[in-house]
């Protein structure tokens, strides 16, 4: 029997509700109720998306602690050294105003395969060219690829997350930095001093290359998003709404350019013959912070990690200004590390949700800003190392981390709740 006002009789006279069968409300329930982001993520694509990201990062980080060496080697003066590391972020600045949209008009594995090319392309170019402007071109083209591949897996795995989990997954994602840091970082220092720099840019090159049979792999999988077809005017460039809070990844990237730029030369100087145990310390607690705090992320406000994390950078440059033996870089390099587990991810979920989109383009924006801060950090840092020296240096990194926290604390944060209380007052009122 069929009741007059729409609903339905039990056959015990009871009245029910229509059933109602909503497949977008079912599929949003079911996120809601979600299950983690690592057991949602763990699809073929996504290992192997991981995989690209992690042999294209060795190949990257192995450089981290043997560049500047390589360079001091070769005679470059600080200036330079600063200058030839961090051209790579500004080549990754230019490159990344280019990805966000060419993430509009193809798919991210073909971006990523592009990326992972032209980095074989430029550590091959390591090994016949010498500084300044010849090397300079090659690591030019090697921010381009990082640019490339940076952006387009970040971009996949955020646009293949529920947005509630989404701090949790890129922070299970960026565990093939870390972990190729780890493993990268002492080794290509091993590599360089036992067989030489060629060996070692030789085995760059074939992680590269292996980067790239990956992303190729990634091309029979079945989880494209519908692409949108634009023109070259339409595309946006730039997500301007990003801005705001892209800047504190600006100072934290700034201050973290300028460190692991400089660290090694400061290392040797006191005495440390494989300065690499810094970054491998670094990498360690990336590894094991993002894997056991992929729920601190989920239960606990961004904006108090943020805060707290930021103070840890603080306190490890104030602690290796006076540092002079392995077991003090090796401590400070474990409270940077876990300070930086959690601030990346959080940092950048927040930074998200601050303009409401998850698109290539706005991720492509935010990750410029931090370009910009690994371009200007090792650059303005080395002119100021020769007039102040490494502790002097170290204390102005902190003074910028201390400016970091206030702008979050006073601009960004209270910026944010006044726009919720404006829309909380433009909303209109049920039965007027």
């Amino acid at each position: 029997m069929i009741a007059g006002n729409g609903g339905r009789l039990s056959p015990g006279g009871l009245k029910e509700r229509p059933l109602l069968w909503n497949t977008q409300a079912t599929m949003d329930c079911k996120e809601n109720m979600g299950e983690p982001a690592a057991r949602n993520a763990l699809t073929p694509g996504f290992v192997l998306g991981f995989l690209v990201l992690f042999a294209f990062m060795a190949a990257y980080h192995s450089l981290t602690p043997t560049l500047p060496l390589y360079l001091a080697k070769l005679g470059c003066h600080e200036t330079e050294i600063g200058v030839l590391v961090g051209v790579v972020a500004v080549a990754s600045l230019i490159s990344r105003l280019f990805a966000g949209g060419a993430l509009a008009r193809y798919s991210e594995k073909s971006v990523m395969a592009f990326g992972a090319l032209l980095s074989a392309l430029s550590f091959l170019a390591y090994t016949i060219f010498r500084p300044f402007w010849p090397f300079f071109i090659a690591r030019f083209f090697q921010g381009c690829s990082f640019a490339c591949l940076d952006t387009a897996v970040l971009a996949f795995i955020v646009n293949v997350t529920p947005e509630r989990f989404r701090g949790q997954a890129i922070g299970y994602v960026l565990l093939g930095s870390p972990l190729a840091m780890a493993i990268a970082a002492s080794l290509g220092v091993f590599l360089s001093n036992r067989y030489g720099f060629a060996v070692l840019f030789l085995s760059c090159v074939g992680l590269s290359l292996c980067s790239l049979f990956f992303s190729l792999v990634i091309k029979g999988q079945k989880n494209d998003r519908p692409r949108i077809k634009v023109s070259a005017r339409g595309a946006r460039l730039i997500d301007l709404k990003i801005a705001v809070p892209a800047f504190i990844n600006f100072l934290n990237y700034f201050v973290g350019g300028a460190l692991f730029a400089f660290i090694p030369l400061y290392g040797v100087k006191s005495g440390i013959t494989n300065p690499g145990f810094f970054f491998s310390a670094v990498a360690v607690m990336l590894f094991t912070g993002r894997i056991l705090g992929g729920k601190i992320l989920v239960a606990y406000d961004k904006e108090k990690i943020i805060v707290g994390f930021l103070s840890m950078f603080v306190a490890a440059l104030v602690i290796l200004s006076f540092s002079h033996t392995l077991l003090m870089f090796v401590f400070v390099g474990l409270v940077w590390g876990t300070a930086l587990a959690f601030l990346v991810p959080a940092s950048m979920a927040y930074a998200l949700e601050y303009a409401g989109s998850s698109e290539g383009t706005a991720v492509g924006t935010y990750q410029m800003f931090m370009d910009s801060g690994m371009a200007l950090g090792p650059s303005v840092m080395g002119m100021v190392v020769p007039m102040v020296g490494y502790r002097v240096m170290f204390l102005c990194l902190a003074l910028i981390c201390l400016a970091n926290i206030g702008y979050f604390q006073f601009y960004v944060r209270k910026g944010r709740q006044r726009s919720v209380l404006r829309r909380a007052d433009s909303r209109p009122i049920p039965g007027r």
